[in-house]
C-alpha cells in the first residue's frame, strides 16, 4: 500500500519562528513521516526562506501572500489551497479557524481536510469588528466544512459542542525538553542563570504584555524580567508599555531555537498571562522544562497548569506583583513548583503521543480507518 499523502496548511511554516502553528507544524511533520505519512507543509515566502525544500523528511512549498495583518493569512491559505487540489493528497490539516473559509476547495478537490481551530479567535482584543464577525462566521463553518474538527484544549471541545452541538478531538501541543547547552543568550539579554523572570508571548493585548510590565514596577528587589516576544502590525501597542518601562525590564525581541532553551532553562520563574486561547503552547514548554510557572488564571490555562502553578488574575490591580513577591521570597515554593510542571508536562504534553492522535485523525479523514 502506498504510503498516505498529507498537506499541513494555515501557518507561516518551518523551521518554527513564530507561535504555536509553526511549533506544531515543525514537531508534527517529521513524526507523521516516521509513522508512514508522506508529508508537505506549505510555508510562506517572507518566512520560509533559502533554498531549502525539504525539512526532516517533510516536503516544503513556499508560495507568496500579502504582508499585511488582515490578508497575510488569508491570501496564503487561498493559494496554498488552489495549489494542493492539484495535487491529490490523501487528507489535508488545515489550522487556524479563519481558514474554514478555504476548506471547501480542498473538498471540492476530493481532499477531506482536518481543522484545527486553536482558540476562541473571536475574543482576540487585537480584530476589530470585522474580524470578529469573519472569525465567528468561520468558527459555524468550523462545524460544517471540515471532515474532522481537532480542538486543542479540553474547554474548546465543549464550547464547540455546547454552543454548536458539533464533536470534535481534543488534542494538545507538546514539549520535548532538549539540553539548553551554554548561556549566550542569557548573556545577550543581560540575565544570569537562575536571576531573572521570564515571559514569552506574541505582544498583542490579549497576551497582556502592557499589564505584565506595569505589574512589574511594584515587584520588590533588583531581578529583571525578560519580556521575549514581538508582533506584527502592532508597534503603537508595543511601544505604549516599553517606552518608559521598569528599568529592570529587558525586551530582546524575539528570541527562538537554542537560545530560546537556554532561556526557558535557566529562569528563576516564567510569567503566562494569555486570555484566549486553548492549550498555549510558550506554557507547555516552559512547564516542559521545569519553570516554575506563574499563570493568569482562565479555565484554559487551569487544564493545562492544573496544580502545578502559582496562579494570579492579570485584570487584579496588584495581584502579579504579590505572587512574584511572595516567591521571591521563597525559592524553595518556586523550586517546588517547577518540578511539579516538568512531571505534569512529562504526563501530559508528549510530543509522540500527540503525533499519534494526530495520526489517527488524518488516517480516519482520509478513509484509511
Amino acid at each position: 500500500m502506498s504510503r498516505p499523502r498529507v498537506a499541513l496548511i494555515g501557518s507561516r511554516g518551518i523551521p518554527a519562528r513564530y507561535g504555536g502553528y509553526e511549533t506544531l507544524f515543525d514537531e508534527l511533520a517529521p513524526r507523521l513521516v516516521a509513522r508512514g505519512f508522506e508529508v508537505t507543509v506549505y510555508c510562506r515566502s517572507h518566512y520560509t526562506r533559502g533554498r531549502g525544500r525539504e525539512r526532516r523528511g517533510a516536503r516544503l512549498v513556499v508560495l507568496p501572500t500579502l504582508r499585511t495583518k488582515h490578508l497575510d493569512t488569508p491570501v496564503h491559505t487561498l493559494l496554498a489551497c488552489l495549489h494542493a487540489s492539484g495535487e491529490r493528497y490523501d487528507a489535508a490539516l488545515v489550522v487556524n479557524s479563519a481558514n474554514a473559509l478555504f476548506v471547501p476547495l480542498l473538498a471540492v478537490a476530493g481532499i477531506p481536510a482536518a481543522l484545527n481551530v486553536d482558540g476562541i479567535e473571536k475574543r482576540r482584543a487585537k480584530w476589530g469588528r470585522f474580524g470578529r464577525a469573519v472569525y465567528a462566521l468561520s468558527e459555524r463553518l468550523a462545524t460544517a466544512v471540515p471532515a474532522e474538527l481537532v480542538t486543542d484544549a479540553e474547554v474548546i471541545r465543549r464550547h464547540y459542542l455546547e454552543r454548536y452541538g458539533a464533536g470534535s478531538t481534543a488534542i494538545a501541543y507538546g514539549v520535548e525538553p532538549r539540553a539548553a547547552h551554554g548561556t549566550r543568550a542569557l548573556t545577550r539579554v543581560g540575565v544570569e542563570p537562575g536571576r531573572y523572570l521570564l515571559y514569552v508571548s506574541r505582544f498583542e493585548p490579549e497576551n497582556n504584555p502592557h499589564r505584565v510590565a506595569e505589574e512589574y514596577r511594584a515587584v520588590p528587589g533588583a531581578m529583571p524580567l525578560a519580556m521575549v516576544g514581538g508582533a506584527p502590525y502592532a508597534s503603537r501597542f508595543i511601544a505604549s508599555f516599553r517606552d518608559g518601562a521598569d528599568a529592570r525590564i529587558r525586551f530582546p525581541g524575539p528570541v527562538y531555537g537554542r537560545g530560546y532553551r537556554q532561556l526557558l532553562a535557566h529562569a528563576f520563574a516564567y510569567v503566562h498571562a494569555t486570555d484566549v486561547g486553548g492549550t498555549h503552547p510558550a506554557l507547555v514548554e516552559a512547564m516542559g522544562y521545569g519553570n516554575c510557572c506563574v499563570v493568569h488564571d482562565t479555565p484554559e490555562n487551569r487544564e493545562t497548569a492544573g496544580d502545578a502553578a502559582a496562579w494570579f488574575r492579570a485584570d487584579v490591580r496588584g495581584s502579579l506583583a504579590a505572587v512574584l513577591a511572595r516567591l521571591l521570597e521563597r525559592p524553595e515554593e518556586a523550586a517546588a513548583l517547577g518540578r511539579a510542571a516538568a512531571a505534569r508536562a512529562r504526563v501530559r504534553f508528549d510530543w509522540e503521543s500527540i503525533a499519534d492522535a494526530y495520526a489517527a485523525v488524518l488516517r480516519r479523514a482520509a478513509g484509511l480507518g
